[in-house]
């Protein structure tokens, strides 16, 4: 494989690469370690403007049901009580303005939609390179987190959170994405 170091080389749509694509999240409990998960399901697009880093956008779709935190008894009532899966199959984001803050830092500001509620969030992306492979494809990487109150978007069982997981929740990502032909 060989490293693109321009951006302007890294210019077009790509699909994600689920396959090394992790998006996952990290909760304190009231009692014991920290409470990590990840969702096993989703996809999304990105339109890269190397040239105009500004007029670049991604769109992602996560299926609520692929939650998974190794935890059964945990699990499947955050799917049916927090994510009310039956009406909220996904949760979704679609960026709305992208900022370069330096060569591989940006801020992508969007639309996250979960549980029936939308609202603005903006998320800090470090660019982790770009690549082309043996078969000539073109790689690219970021990674980034960003806290969030999920009670922001009504994610919740009921006034007492039976769960004694915190309403704050750092969501991680680490994007591997292909560009299409």
């Amino acid at each position: 494989m060989s490293a693109i170091t321009e951006l302007s080389e890294l210019s077009g749509e790509y699909v994600l690469d689920t396959a090394r694509t992790r998006i996952g999240f990290v909760a304190r409990h009231a009692v014991g370690p920290h409470v990590h998960g990840l969702f096993e399901e989703f996809d999304g697009s990105a339109r890269l403007d190397g040239d105009n880093p500004e007029k670049s956008g991604i769109q992602l779709t996560i299926k609520s049901e692929s939650i998974q935190s190794r935890n059964k008894f945990r699990d499947n009532p955050v799917r049916a009580k927090f994510l009310d899966i039956k009406n909220h199959p996904d949760i979704t984001f679609a960026s709305t303005e992208v900022r370069q803050v330096d060569d591989t830092h940006f801020e992508v500001t969007g639309d996250l939609t979960m549980r029936g509620t939308t609202k603005a969030l903006t998320l800090p992306v470090e660019s982790t390179g770009g690549e082309s492979d043996p078969q000539g494809d073109v790689r690219v990487g970021f990674k980034g987190s960003v806290l969030i109150n999920r009670k922001d978007w009504g994610v919740k069982a009921n006034p007492v959170d039976t769960l004694f997981v915190s309403s704050q929740v750092t969501v991680e990502f680490e994007i591997a994405a292909v560009r299409r032909p």
